[in-house]
């Protein structure tokens, strides 16, 4: 079965897509990894998203409006992927996150919008959208999504792993054989963007490797007001997005600190923010080995910091895996689709902390009669990727 998975993350930047062609021989899963990339919001789309996000007021009319825009750019991203990658069965988009709704620890609601009919108008293939909910019905977090990927990827890795993402919100998946922990650690992305879109420090609206933060010095002042964060004090399973972490959170940080450092020395002390909350809990996770993915591990401040902080733990890419680390995301909504039209769950309850396990998603029907593969009715155990073409 050959799956299309689409998704823009919490930088809001733009649309990756990964083409995956599933089989199944026993309990082992192969993904051949066929066509990926990556298509940026047009800019003033992308402007107009960032306006309407948290804390920023918005309104219905501009929700609707945006619906549609982002449900066009995701239905052009997939029929260019289909028109290069080759048919496909299913297309899986995951849309974008424009509010994560958590209140006392726990996740009350999510929002994913682009309306996934347009998808299936343009390109006739069956979408499953919304697949982060019926998670969240069952008492989960809805997030993060990628451990079952994760679990699956990492299951026989001698001493433990541990998957790390670095997009706008940092998320880690424990693996320990069959067993498996997952949660939001914190900001990985979401404040130095913040910063560097507002201030102008870069044209692109973010910290492009990392430069702005390597000329700069770390305010520990600043950095000791943002580690008392009582996120960060939260057992898992919990979740988070730029509900919390945006930029107006930096500026109370600042003036709770009573410091003003320069633009430079302010992006350093938020990159260190990330180094020092992801490198606690890896170090407290005890596992060997770190498998990086996502924008931040392009950002070699990072991962220098991450590497010095954790010198027992090998720490690098997803891709030495067959996940390309700016696919990942990607490939993991591919497989999440995969579990869907089998009648398989796409969670782990101790990833997520849901009850139980849940198929997600909803579908909308191509330009034919919907047609789902014989159910299945176990899950496999291990899944190896491979890049083709």
């Amino acid at each position: 079965m050959r799956v299309l998975g689409m998704i823009s993350g919490t930088s809001h930047d733009g649309i990756d897509v990964a083409v995956v062609e599933f089989r199944l021989a026993g309990s082992v899963l192969e993904g051949l990894v066929g066509h990926t990339a990556s298509t940026p919001y047009p800019a003033e789309l992308r402007a107009r998203l960032a306006a309407a996000l948290p804390p920023a007021p918005t309104t219905l009319a501009e929700v609707c409006e945006l619906d549609t825009l982002i449900g066009q750019s995701f239905a052009e991203a997939a029929a260019r992927a289909v028109e290069l990658g080759g048919p496909v069965d299913l297309v899986v988009s995951h849309g974008q996150t424009v509010f994560h709704w958590v209140e006392g620890g726990h996740a009350r609601g999510t929002l994913q919008i682009g309306q996934p009919a347009w998808i299936a108008e343009r390109t006739g293939v069956p979408v499953l959208s919304d697949v982060r909910v019926r998670d969240i019905t069952a008492g989960g977090h809805g997030a993060p999504l990628v451990s079952v990927l994760d679990g699956l990827l990492l299951a026989g890795h001698e001493g433990g792993a541990a998957a790390l993402n670095l997009g706008g919100i940092a998320n880690m998946t424990v693996v320990r054989g069959r067993d498996l922990v997952a949660y939001d650690i914190g900001p990985a992305n979401a404040l130095v963007d913040a910063v560097v879109s507002s201030r102008g420090l870069h044209p692109r609206g973010f910290d492009e490797d990392g430069a702005v933060a390597a000329s700069g010095r770390v305010d520990e002042r600043l950095l000791g007001v943002l580690l008392d964060e009582p996120y960060y004090r939260l057992a898992p399973p919990k979740s988070t997005g730029k509900e919390l972490f945006h930029l107006a959170y930096v500026e109370e940080a600042l003036a709770r600190a009573g410091t003003r450092p320069g633009d430079a020395d302010l992006v350093a002390t938020l990159t260190e923010l990330t180094v020092r909350t992801v490198a606690r809990d890896v170090a407290a996770a005890g596992v060997s080995a770190l498998v990086v993915s996502g924008g931040g591990c392009h950002n070699p401040v990072v991962m220098k910091g991450l590497r010095e902080a954790l010198p027992g733990v090998d720490v690098g890419p997803s891709d030495a895996y067959g996940a390309p680390s700016d696919d990942k995301e990607a490939i993991a909504f591919a497989l999440i689709g995969w579990c869907t039209a089998h009648g398989l769950p796409g969670t782990v309850p101790s990833g997520t902390g849901a009850r139980a396990p849940r198929v997600l998603g909803t579908l909308t029907p191509g330009a034919g009669p919907l047609v789902l593969p014989a159910p299945l009715t176990a899950s496999p155990e291990s899944l190896v990727l491979r890049r083709v073409g």
